[in-house]
């Protein structure tokens, strides 16, 4: 980057922090960036400065969401007697195309992961358990990434909630160990849900 003027080096290293972005498709970024009508430029900056700003976690499930609630959580058509556990927003959005599903969720923001940090009380698990108690909830469907951490942590929360006497199921294994749900089609979404099974819980 040593013949790039200071302003283009600063936004190659900005575009380069950017999950999976070298810093040749960071150069190449910044370029396309330069290049491009000034509006389109200011969109962009603008896009990310209100992103920044406006969105925050939903009060009931904490997914991403503009006002106090998000659009799942204000829709009286869905069932909120059934809530879908998830990792991240991004896992929400796939389950919400696979068109199988009509509850509503439950976003943890990650999974057990001891040894980057990631505990219990960094998972939104105590609100899920609160939210269980003092809502009419028929069932808990746990949609963690069918991983380690995902694994450990739906077993976690089986255990959890097992002790409030309400049924968790897991989704089903069509999903593929090691598998991530962002990256699934909607067929296997959808038989996943369909054909979730009960977890076990402790004696």
């Amino acid at each position: 980057m040593a013949g790039y003027a200071l302003p283009i080096k600063r936004l190659i290293s900005e575009l380069g922090k950017l999950p999976g972005i070298g810093e040749k498709t960071a150069t190449r970024l910044a370029m396309h960036i330069l290049r491009a009508p000034e509006d389109d430029a200011r969109g962009l900056a603008e896009s990310i400065l209100e992103v920044r700003d406006k969105i925050r976690f939903c009060q009931i499930c904490y997914n991403f969401a503009e006002a106090e609630l998000c659009n799942i959580c204000r829709d009286s058509a869905r069932d909120s007697s059934l809530i879908c556990v998830v990792e991240d927003p991004d896992a929400l959005m796939a389950i919400e195309e696979s068109g199988s599903y009509s509850g509503t969720y439950h976003v943890l923001h990650g999974a057990l992961s001891p040894l980057e940090g990631i505990g219990p009380d960094q998972l939104h698990l105590r609100e899920l358990v609160e939210r269980v108690r003092e809502k009419a909830v028929r069932e808990v469907i746990l949609a963690t990434n069918p991983n380690v951490s995902g694994e450990s942590t739906a077993l976690l929360i089986a255990r959890m909630i097992g002790k409030l006497d309400v049924p968790v199921t897991r989704i089903a294994q069509g999903v593929p160990m090691g598998g991530d749900l962002r990256y699934l089609d909607r067929m296997t979404l959808s038989k996943s849900l369909e054909f979730r099974r009960g977890m076990e819980k402790e004696p």
